[in-house]
C-alpha cells in the first residue's frame, strides 16, 4: 500500500506541473512496474485510483473519471498480463507504451467525444492523431526514463514495505510515550 501512494504522489506531481502539455500522461508510465509486481488486480487498482483520486483532488470528476479510471485499470491488468513472464527491462516497458498508448488513445480518444458531446467520428479520428502522437512521445520518454526507476527504487525496495514502514513509524514514537 505505501509503495501504491509513492506512485500516486509521482503521478500527482507529474500531473500538476505548470506548462505540462495535457497529453503528457505518467500514469501508463507508473503503472507498468506496478503490474510487474503486483499483477494485473495491482495493476487495475493503481491505474483506475491514479484517475480517480487526481480527479478528486482537481475537483474535476465526471463522467471521464469512470471512463479513463477503468481504462487505465485495463490499461494495467494488461500489463500485469504482459509483465507475467517477461523482464522489467526497457525495452519491455518500452513496448508496453507504444501499444497501450496507442490502444488507450483509440478507446478513449475515438469514444467520448463521439458519444458524449455528438462530435463527428471523422473528427475525432483526426483529431486524435496529433494528440496520439505527443501522447506516444510522452509514454515512450517516461516508459524509457522512469518506469524502470520505480521498479527499481520503490516497487522493489524492500525499505518501503508498508509492515516496514510502520514499524520505523512506531519505534519513532516509542521513545516519546
Amino acid at each position: 500500500m505505501f509503495k501504491f501512494i509513492i506512485g500516486w504522489i509521482v503521478v500527482f506531481v507529474i500531473r500538476f506541473l505548470p506548462f505540462r502539455p495535457p497529453n503528457v500522461e505518467p500514469v501508463l508510465g507508473t503503472l507498468m512496474p506496478f503490474s510487474k509486481k503486483y499483477g494485473a488486480a495491482g495493476g487495475f487498482v493503481f491505474g483506475f485510483l491514479s484517475i480517480a483520486l487526481f480527479d478528486l483532488a482537481s475537483g474535476m470528476v465526471g463522467i471521464w473519471t469512470l471512463i479513463t479510471g477503468v481504462s487505465y485499470g485495463l490499461l494495467g491488468v494488461g500489463a500485469g498480463f504482459f509483465f507475467k513472464n517477461r523482464d522489467s527491462s526497457v525495452f519491455n516497458y518500452l513496448k508496453y507504451a507504444i501499444v497501450g498508448t496507442i490502444a488507450y488513445d483509440a478507446a478513449t480518444g475515438l469514444t467520448i467525444g463521439p458519444l458524449f458531446y455528438g462530435q463527428p467520428f471523422m473528427e475525432a479520428f483526426y483529431g486524435q492523431i496529433s494528440f496520439t502522437l505527443l501522447h506516444l512521445l510522452g509514454n515512450i520518454v517516461i516508459a524509457i526514463g522512469i518506469s524502470p526507476l520505480i521498479y527499481r527504487w520503490v516497487v522493489l525496495n524492500k525499505k518501503l514495505e508498508t509492515a516496514d514502514v510502520f514499524r520505523k513509524i512506531r519505534a519513532v514514537r516509542a521513545p516519546s510515550q
